[in-house]
């Protein structure tokens, strides 16, 4: 038995499992340490060469997953290769009795994964019997999940860009998503009850499903209006106008707002497992003056400014979050 094939088999095997159940089941885990770089590197390689097109990033998210679960299968393929290899001999063809060659043993592991029934191929000891019975069990077992787990990210990824529509449905930016509430009649905000109580219940199920699926971070829409990378930034801001912009005896129902807030800090614990850091600067303030246009009272220019003090390191967060989805602050302008 050659003992080397035989560590380096057993190695990537217990490298991909990990990675793969890392992956998949662990909800709070993120991704695995291969998966996690992969993505990384994927993302950053695709910005190198298409630089910030949307076009070409738009193909990052089904490539990291495309790339993601091609890995596993091959690391699956590579490790069960290295494992038969190291016997003295592992498998024999049955017509011939000669001993598999590499070429022989890669067809082998690949219709025991598969399942694609008997080759050309047999084991020659009840050991290498219960190492091929083995290779099946992964086979089905993380291929399949592998499976379940890419229509997982897809219809997470469907409602990332619902969650995203509804922000930018009210406003583009924070002083419109601010003014989509305002009733000038009464001097008062109405109607924004509901959809700050939807949206925030949408962005707590999106930052867990970031934090379980690190990948969404990277599924870029083409269109702004679809991108959670702006949505996020654009309502955390209009939360900010709300409880610091606007005149106390004029604000909306603060338990919803701060309900909100908190949904908004869920996902920024989210950024770690995707690697996203803060920016290096403070975004732009945002422009009272917008608000004042449509009668909305407001507190003076220096206090918002002194209350967005204590908010600099979640602005920078915020603004990491556009940038590393290629969109600039202000996100989108009226």
């Amino acid at each position: 038995m050659d003992a080397l094939y035989l560590l380096v088999g057993l190695v990537v095997l217990a490298a991909v499992i990990v990675d793969i159940l890392w992956t998949t089941l662990w909800v709070d885990g993120g991704s695995g340490p291969l998966s996690a770089r992969l993505t990384t590197w994927t993302w950053r390689g695709l910005r190198a060469v298409g630089g910030d097109h949307p076009r070409a990033l738009s193909i990052a998210g089904p490539l990291i997953l495309t790339l993601t679960l091609a890995m596993w299968i091959a690391l699956l393929w590579f490790g069960w290769t290295f494992i038969f290899a190291s016997g003295e001999p592992a498998l024999v063809g049955p017509h011939t009795g000669e001993p598999a060659d590499w070429a022989g043993r890669f067809y082998y592991v690949a219709y025991t994964m598969f399942t694609n029934g008997n080759g050309d191929y047999s084991p020659t000891t009840g050991t290498w019997e219960i190492a091929s019975s083995f290779t099946t069990a992964t086979g089905m077992a993380f291929v399949t999940l592998g499976v379940s787990y890419v229509l997982t990210v897809l219809g997470a990824v469907s409602e990332k860009r619902s969650f995203a529509s509804g922000v930018t449905g009210l406003g583009e930016r924070s002083e419109a998503f601010v003014r989509a509430g305002w009733n000038g009649d009464d001097e008062e905000f109405r109607g924004l009850d509901l959809p700050l109580e939807s949206l925030s219940t949408q962005l707590s199920l999106l930052a867990d499903q970031h934090k379980a699926y690190p990948i969404l971070h990277y599924y870029h829409s083409e269109r702004g209006t679809r991108a959670s990378a702006i949505a996020v930034p654009i309502l955390d801001e209009a939360l900010t106008l709300f409880r610091h912009g606007v005149s106390a005896d004029a604000r909306p129902n603060p338990a919803l707002v701060e309900n909100a807030r908190s949904s908004v800090d869920s996902y920024l614990d989210t950024l770690g497992t995707a690697f996203i850091d803060p920016a290096d600067e403070v975004p732009p303030e945002p422009e009272l003056e917008r608000l004042r246009e449509e009668g909305i009272p407001t507190v003076d220019d220096e206090e918002l400014a002194d209350a967005l003090e204590s908010l600099t390191e979640r602005r920078r967060k915020l603004l990491g979050v556009v940038r590393a989805d290629a969109w600039y602050w202000p996100p989108i302008e009226e």
